[in-house]
């Protein structure tokens, strides 16, 4: 009898099992939500955030700088530029003060310097200062959670004297009258100065295709979004021609080019350039070098020089701007609200750099440890108030179907800066006195505004005198 009921609670074990096994078959897997394609609809409103993960926390690793990217979308950032993530060559290494790291004779002196991270020794691996590739991939996972794209910052120009390319294939690289394979040069042969990297020759057929399917090799198998290229102007641009279609032909990506030459972003090459000029000009304003009069000229250069669908990147600082020529207070002075203002309303594409949410004062150290400081100040909710301003509102879209640009007329043509952006009848206006002196000034407008960073209701009358502090600005939405 005991038999009998086992097997029967058996029978009934298995059946009950059996009918959970095939009610688990059916319940649909719930999937993983993926980030949509990079779109034009997302440049349009896109802040790109350039991330120095060797410096961005105490740790410099991947990890430290995930935990930190939901807070980003604070600031409006919808594109994350990773610095470089790739080892960097032992040979020829790059120390502060111009020197190679190997020779200097202290060890523990020497293992400070870690080297330029623009000297790539493999373009397939992670640079182990900075964590491990299931750390990047947890970074890519975490931003695409956060609707946020990854691009990579990559070196097609050069790489580093440890590069495996040298022992395997030298023909890719650029040589002089003795065979020496040489570091970039200028056009009349005189070395650039970035010793501690080797030139690259895009005359080689086959170092184009090593190139093109290093770059796909991120695409299709870390999930990346695209690339932000160096010194892309010093490739051929025939180059960009034949491998960006193949990358294209991938995924939907991203591609921003180290450059201003306008070819590089006709038909389907890159998606964006850099505004160097018009970064220029907001430092020569700053330092009374130059006036609104060369903003002016400046807006109708870009007129003349690129087509309508073109977009350019707006900056205050970068990793080169801070390191080599200045933080933006050294650059811009009182004026670096008033300019950091104007690269969010400007036509293009706001960049931020990291350190500059945090208020940073400090250059940081290129090829050692250094860290951005990690407390909120002034800046912060300046970039989080343009940064939702830019990601809302069409009047400041700056993609391939951006809002006119339209200069208004003031009184102070030279020390003056107004103009409204337009789109489908929204609007917004951009007002500054971008200079040390206390101005008044008339302007070509009339109505009742808000001022959108301050709060505060504004009335102005058609050529009425108005007063403007020095560096005072105000980004104006209509009643």
């Amino acid at each position: 009898m005991k038999k009998l009921s086992l097997f029967c609670i058996s029978i009934l074990f298995f059946f009950s099992c059996d009918t959970k096994k095939k009610e688990a078959e059916n319940t649909p897997t719930p999937k993983e939500v993926a980030i949509a394609d990079v779109s034009q609809d997302m440049m349009e409103s896109a802040v790109i955030y350039e991330a120095n993960i060797r410096q961005y926390s105490k740790e410099g690793s991947f990890d430290a700088f995930t935990k930190d990217i939901p807070q980003l979308r604070e600031l409006g950032v919808k594109v994350i530029w990773l610095m470089p993530i790739f080892p960097i060559s032992e040979t020829k290494r790059k120390a502060t003060g111009g020197e190679f790291a190997s020779e200097i004779e202290d060890p523990e002196e020497r293992k400070k310097y870690l080297g330029s991270y623009y000297a790539v020794s493999d373009f397939r691996k992670i640079n182990p200062e900075f964590g491990t590739i299931d750390d990047f991939r947890k970074l890519v996972k975490t931003a695409h959670d956060n609707d946020i794209y990854v691009i990579l910052d990559w070196v097609p120009n050069h790489t580093g004297w440890d590069h495996t390319w040298l022992k395997t294939n030298p023909e890719f690289y650029t040589k002089n009258d003795k065979g020496e394979i040489t570091d970039p040069l200028n056009e009349d042969g005189v070395p650039v100065g970035w010793a501690d990297v080797a030139d690259l020759n895009y005359d080689n057929k086959k170092l184009r295709k090593a190139m093109v399917k290093d770059m796909q090799y991120w695409l299709t198998e870390e999930n990346v979004d695209g690339f932000r290229c160096d010194v892309a102007g010093s490739v051929p641009t025939d180059f960009w021609v034949e491998a960006i279609p193949q990358l294209r032909e991938k995924k939907a990506i991203f591609m921003l080019a180290e450059a201003w030459e306008p070819e590089l972003l006709k038909g389907n090459l890159f998606d964006m350039a850099y505004g160097w000029d018009t970064h220029h000009k907001m430092n020569h304003i700053a330092k009374g070098e130059e006036t609104v009069a060369d903003w002016d000229k400046r807006m109708q250069q870009i007129d003349s020089l690129y087509e309508a669908d073109d977009i350019l990147m707006n900056f205050v600082t970068n990793h080169d701007e801070n390191s080599w020529n200045g933080t933006i207070e050294e650059r811009m002075g009182e004026g670096a609200k008033a300019f950091t203002a104007l690269s969010f309303v400007a036509p293009g594409m706001p960049l931020i750099y990291s350190g500059q949410e945090y208020d940073m004062k400090h250059r940081l150290k290129f090829f050692e440890k250094d860290e951005i400081p990690k407390t909120k100040g002034d800046m912060w909710p300046l970039l989080a108030k343009l940064g939702t301003l830019k990601n809302t509102h069409v009047a400041l879209h700056g993609g391939k179907n951006a809002a006119s640009y339209t200069k208004l007329t003031t009184g102070e043509s030279t020390k003056v800066l107004a103009f409204k952006r337009e789109k489908d009848g929204k609007k917004v206006y951009y007002i500054g006195n971008l200079s040390k002196e206390h101005t008044n000034a008339t302007i070509d407008l009339s109505g009742a505004f808000t001022d959108y960073i301050t709060g505060e209701k504004i009335t102005f009358a058609k050529n009425e005198d108005f007063a403007l502090r020095p560096w005072q600005y105000m980004v104006l939405l209509a009643e």
